[in-house]
């Protein structure tokens, strides 16, 4: 963002240089847009070095789930957990963008304060909306803080969407454990009612999550490939 100076009779920089006439002062004008877009470019280029960080932060149920998948991380998440956004915002009407971007967004504030699990969660205190305004508030654009604030409030359709998405993944990842024979995964998954039912199904607030969530319980984590498997390679 550049910030001009008025010219009027003659222009005064910040540093009170004084600047007689139109043609040093396009140069001045020049001068302090660069200086200013050198400035966000920098912020922009920390931003983007930040989010690469989100590919080493484990996800810390590995610790209650008793599992040391390393490729579970919160950048991983992000990503399915987008994908899921997007299906259920084309199948509830409402606009992809924002959605998706909520569901990338939603663990940003974790590349500070770490992914804590429920037994982390009842001895540490995470300070969500200082580290939304230190992390996306100094950017040169507002959408993002925007964009976060309004997922954690769970007022719009789009943020209970997005919360839905998150939690379908988490779905997703323990019917993946519960095939590979974690029984930890399995009890999460049906046994915390006692009942047997499908226990993840009920945190979902929308109808159409509800639905998904039923089919990913009924589809096993090889059904996507059972039916294209062969054993030849094709010849042409």
């Amino acid at each position: 963002m550049c910030v001009i100076v008025s010219q009027g009779d003659g222009v005064k920089g910040k540093k009170s240089t004084f600047i007689p006439n139109p043609a040093k002062f396009a140069i001045y004008a020049i001068i302090v847009c660069m200086e200013n877009e050198s400035k966000e470019d920098h912020k922009l280029a920390d931003f983007l070095f930040e989010i690469g960080t989100m590919r080493k932060v484990l996800r810390m149920h590995r610790q209650t789930l008793l599992t040391d998948d390393m490729t579970d991380n919160i950048a991983t998440h992000s990503f399915r957990v987008a994908m899921i956004g997007w299906l259920l915002a084309k199948k509830e009407n409402v606009d992809p963008y924002r959605v998706v971007m909520m569901c990338l967004l939603h663990d940003f504030g974790e590349m500070r304060s770490n992914d804590h699990n429920w037994v982390n969660k009842r001895y540490v205190r995470i300070f969500e909306e200082e580290i939304i305004e230190e992390q996306l508030g100094t950017l040169p654009f507002s959408d993002l803080k925007d964009l976060a604030l309004e997922y954690e409030k769970r007022e719009s359709r789009e943020a209970m969407i997005a919360k839905d998405a998150d939690i379908i993944d988490q779905i997703l990842l323990l019917r993946e454990y519960e095939w590979q024979g974690n029984q930890e995964a399995r009890r999460w998954l049906f046994e915390k009612t006692g009942s047997g039912e499908y226990f993840q199904l009920s945190k979902l607030s929308l109808a159409s999550a509800k639905e998904l969530g039923h089919s990913i319980y009924e589809r096993d984590p090889s059904s996507w490939w059972s039916s294209i498997a062969t054993g030849k390679n094709r010849k042409d």
